[in-house]
């Protein structure tokens, strides 16, 4: 395949880099071998630009391996028909032993030293026959893992309201705590079917930018506040706080103010 040099060019402007101790370039959405836990697993690169600390223990970083390999790409390949084979079985050994889960995805270790399953359940599962089920057919280590709603999400992946792929599925590393008062603080109606995300949980997205609206309230004066401006005495209608201004109105006409040029004193 031949790659126009203007690709490569923006894919480097667009994707820093990534370096490693042994010196290797990475690239965001690069696909890399690595080893945690004593089992190699497929890592892709979210969070390049970073260089690693050499004084940083192994143990608690993982230890990156190598890219993958088209040989790499091929033994994937083969998990994930193994990894959908394996799910079938484990739905039918569910049925029969009539416990209350939904299984939501198998997934194979790259060495296929064990397999995981994922699964969602109403309280805690007694799942230790179902375990010893599945060794003797798979031949491998077993593991279940009971996940919540909104990993249930990033599993499956699909798109959101916006869409955008699912930023759980994408790049979230971690779930942070969303409240409904960060929709308020954002002026954000509170209908559920509106903030709420394909998990059914609120958005992730509700914390990106809410810190953005709480430190533009302090510095903004009150929705109703009277100001006195170069037209005269105007109230304070609205703030816009990504673009750090707000909207101010007299007699029916209305003036959009920076705030860096608003001089002001709250009481």
């Amino acid at each position: 395949m031949i790659t126009h040099p203007m690709s490569v060019k923006m894919r480097e402007e667009m994707a820093p880099v990534l370096v490693d101790r042994k010196g290797l370039t990475f690239y965001r959405d690069d696909l890399c071998l690595v080893k945690v836990d004593g089992n190699r697993e497929v890592a892709r690169v979210v969070d390049p630009k970073v260089e690693l600390d050499p004084e940083l223990p192994v143990e608690s970083a993982g230890e990156l391996i190598r890219k993958l390999t088209d040989q790499d790409r091929e033994v994937l390949a083969q998990n994930e028909r193994l990894a959908r084979e394996a799910r079938a079985l484990c739905l039918a050994r569910v049925q029969a032993h009539n416990l209350p889960m939904k299984l939501i995805r198998a997934q194979y270790s790259f060495d296929r030293s064990k397999v995981r399953f994922f699964f969602t359940a109403e309280g805690r599962i007694d799942f230790r026959e179902l375990v010893k089920d599945l060794a003797g057919h798979l031949r491998t280590r077993i593991e279940m893992r009971q996940v919540g709603a909104r990993d249930e999400a990033r599993l499956l992946g699909g798109y959101g309201v916006c869409g955008q792929q699912l930023c759980c599925a994408r790049f979230l590393s971690r779930f942070e705590p969303v409240s409904i008062k960060m929709a308020k603080e954002q002026n954000l109606a509170l209908n559920p079917t509106k903030i709420s995300g394909v998990c059914g949980r609120l958005m992730c997205c509700l914390s990106y930018e809410v810190e953005t609206y709480i430190a533009a309230r302090r510095r903004a004066p009150k929705t109703g506040t009277r100001l006195k401006t170069e037209r005269g005495e105007m109230v304070v209608t609205a703030l816009h706080a990504l673009r750090d201004t707000i909207t101010v109105e007299e007699n029916g006409t209305s003036y959009e103010i920076p705030l860096a040029e608003l001089a002001w004193e709250r009481k």
